[in-house]
Formats: structure tokens, C-alpha cells, sequence
């Protein structure tokens, strides 16, 4: 937010009435531009809180559909980790529409251009005669868990990963689920075990990108870890 310059900034020029009516117009526009930079952030937080509050609807409807009961735990744990909300409804996004409205809606509000990404390496060394329909459903699917991803890498990934080289295994379990929700879905099962592989290709291609950003983040976590000891 603008500062207003203190008195011991301001020279006096010749006439010092000019001078006076210049710092007035001056102090009148730094109060505008603070009135509507207030009002800005006023508005920005009003939608934040209408958007959480619709992705909590959202995984609260999710919660109560007995179709998915199979996966209340997951979800449950990776809450309990503090995992973004929105992340979550990213995973469910492939198998549940309103997850996948959601989601959209939030990347639309941080204008990021949803677009159909060129195909990972989990889909392109994966020969397995998937419908055009059915590939292109799930690199949407990547392409929405890869840019939810990118808006908060750090918030989401270090509430995922348990240390620098290893992610939580719900996330995976979570997904693979929801891969089989879908199979499901499309008419074409396929046992969860028979997913796990593509599913953990799947996450290393949305994650992968983003590990530079997580190893400053443990090697400053140890940096403060290391102060703290040497304090005590």
C-alpha cells in the first residue's frame, strides 16, 4: 500500500503556495490509489472465500455420494495432511463432474489457459488402445492437476511430500482409485493393480516439474531446523 511522504522529505520551493497545492494533489492521489487498492483486495478476498467455500461444497457432496465411500479415508488423510482442497478435487476431476467444474472455475479465476498439453511420457509409452475420446479425457486430467500444480507448487507439494524424495502414498492410492472410477465409467474396467503403473508415471510426470522448486524449499527447512538446534 502507498506511504505518504513524511515532512522531512519535502523541500519548500520558492513559492510556497504552489508547493503546498502540488503535495496536496499529490496526497490525494496516493489516497485514491489506496482507497481502490483496499477496495481491490476487499474484492479479491471476497472472491477467494466464495471459491473455497464452493470447492468445501464441493468434496462435502462428494463425501455423501455412497458410490465413493471406498475413498472417504483417502481423502480424509490427505486432508488431515492440510492438502489444498483444490488439489483434491483436481485428483476426483477425471471420474466426478461437479470436482471437475470446480477446478476449472478456479483455474479460470487465475487466468491460466486450460489447453490440451502435449501427450507425457505416462500416456505416450503407454500402448494400450485407448480411444481417442478416453485419452484426451485423461490428458485433461493431467493438464488440470499439472496447473493447479503450478499455482501454489510449495503449499501443495509440501504438504504431499514426506521428505525430498518421496511423496506420500495416498496421493497415489487416491489417484489409482480414481483412474478405476473411470475405466469403470468409460465400460472398459481395469484392476487397480494393473493401473498403479501408469498412475505413478502419471504423478511423476505432474510433479517432476516442480522439484527444483522443493529442494530449495527442504534444503531452507533444514537451514532453519539446523538454526533452531544450534539455538538450544
Amino acid at each position: 500500500m502507498p506511504e505518504f511522504s513524511g515532512p522531512e522529505s519535502f523541500t519548500p520551493g520558492e513559492s510556497g503556495g504552489t508547493a503546498g497545492e502540488k503535495v496536496s494533489e499529490q496526497a490525494k492521489e496516493q489516497f485514491a490509489q489506496s482507497q481502490a487498492q483496499g477496495k481491490q483486495m476487499a474484492q479479491e478476498e471476497k472472491k477467494a472465500k466464495k471459491r473455497d467455500d464452493r470447492v468445501a461444497q464441493t468434496i462435502k457432496q462428494f463425501l455423501g455420494d455412497d458410490r465413493f465411500t471406498h475413498l472417504f479415508q483417502l481423502i480424509s488423510r490427505l486432508a488431515a495432511r492440510d492438502c489444498p482442497s483444490v488439489f483434491i478435487l483436481a485428483l476426483l476431476s477425471l471420474m466426478h463432474e461437479p470436482s471437475r467444474e470446480a477446478v476449472e472455475d478456479y483455474i479460470l479465476e487465475h487466468k491460466i489457459v486450460l489447453d490440451l498439453p502435449k501427450i507425457p511420457s505416462s500416456l505416450r509409452n503407454h500402448d494400450d488402445g485407448l480411444s481417442p475420446e478416453i485419452r484426451s479425457k485423461i490428458l485433461l486430467w493431467i493438464s488440470r492437476l499439472s496447473l493447479v500444480m503450478s499455482t501454489d507448487t510449495e503449499k501443495i507439494l509440501s504438504k504431499l511430500m514426506v521428505d525430498e524424495g518421496n511423496i506420500d502414498g495416498t496421493v497415489l492410492q487416491l489417484s489409482t482409485f480414481v483412474l478405476v472410477a473411470f475405466f469403470d465409467i468409460v465400460e472398459r474396467p481395469i484392476p487397480f493393480e494393473q493401473l498403479q503403473p501408469l498412475t505413478i508415471k502419471i504423478l511423476q510426470d505432474v510433479i517432476e516439474p516442480h522439484m527444483e522448486v522443493m529442494e530449495r524449499y527442504f534444503s531452507k527447512l533444514k537451514e532453519e531446523q539446523q538454526s533452531t538446534n544450534g539455538e538450544e
